[in-house]
């Protein structure tokens, strides 16, 4: 009997922590990809600066 209900325990345990390492992982390339769009807009204004009138 307590060993169906470590199963389940352990079940659950193994469902949030890939969860949890899925999420993660989602946020670093989310990160990482709104980083290198900042970067590369940036880039663009910089280098149209010279057109830009006040």
């Amino acid at each position: 009997m307590h060993e169906k209900i470590h199963e389940k325990i352990y079940g659950v345990m193994k469902n949030v922590g890939v969860g949890n390492l899925v999420f993660g992982i989602v946020s670093i390339v989310a990160g990482v990809t709104i980083g290198v769009i900042s970067i590369v807009n940036g880039a663009r204004l910089l280098k149209s600066k010279s057109n830009i009138l006040f």
